[in-house]
């Protein structure tokens, strides 16, 4: 999930514009398009911004060290997985072209290349799980701090509504402020642990299990 620098409308008008136009001063120009604008409006992207961030940045290269030897496993497991399924793979599409086996022939070796499919893929998942689980805890924190330096980027430049880019058709890029907030951000998380505590499990599973535990909590309705 980065922010590319966009030379500012207004300096582009001003490029091109005859010299006669440049009677406005650039001040008044900005105070023009100023209030084109609607005032208290900002728009955030916030998976670009997480990804741009020093602490998803610094996580990211931190973790091909950490866990260094499971990624290698898992790397090696799954060229050794792929080098079963290929030439089955290559053999089946032979049979089906060449018509030398049955239709039940065919769907048997479709069925076993699917079967490998599974459980390869089950496999080096659990072989990933650590870092998946790692992935999740830096995410985490980052999202915890995320709400502040919106709310810190909001009270520089005086926005009261910030909404996600996907809610526009199109919107002019004075009305962005993901640099804003990504300022604030690396300023309060500038990085982040990539191995989570012990025990440790992502917000959506936690707060399942304490609904859970409440509702096994709550007792029995009485009979009457």
């Amino acid at each position: 999930m980065t922010i590319l620098p966009r030379l500012p409308l207004l300096a582009l008008a001003l490029a091109l514009a005859p010299a006669a136009v440049h009677a406005q001063t650039p001040a008044s120009a900005a105070q023009a398009t100023a209030k084109q604008m609607v005032a208290g409006i900002g728009i955030a992207n916030r998976d670009e911004i997480v990804a741009s961030s020093k602490a998803f940045k610094n996580a990211n290269s931190e973790r091909q060290i950490v866990y260094k030897n499971q990624i290698a496993m898992a790397e090696a497991r799954r060229k050794q997985i792929n080098g079963q399924i290929e030439p089955l793979v290559k053999k089946f599409r032979e049979d089906q072209q060449l018509g030398s086996a049955t239709e039940g022939e065919l769907q048997a070796q479709a069925q076993t290349i699917q079967n490998l499919q599974q459980s390869g893929v089950q496999e080096i998942n659990t072989m990933l799980a650590t870092i998946v689980l790692s992935e999740a805890y830096v995410n985490e924190q980052i999202s915890d701090v995320l709400s502040r330096a919106i709310i810190a980027a909001m009270d520089k430049r005086g926005i009261t509504l910030v909404v996600p880019p996907q809610n526009f058709l199109a919107f002019s890029n004075g009305y962005v402020m993901n640099a804003e907030v990504l300022a604030e951000l690396d300023a309060l998380l500038p990085s982040a642990s990539v191995i989570p505590p012990d025990g440790w499990r992502p917000r959506a599973e936690r707060e399942a299990a304490a609904a859970e535990a409440r509702q096994l909590a709550k007792p029995a309705p009485t009979r009457r």
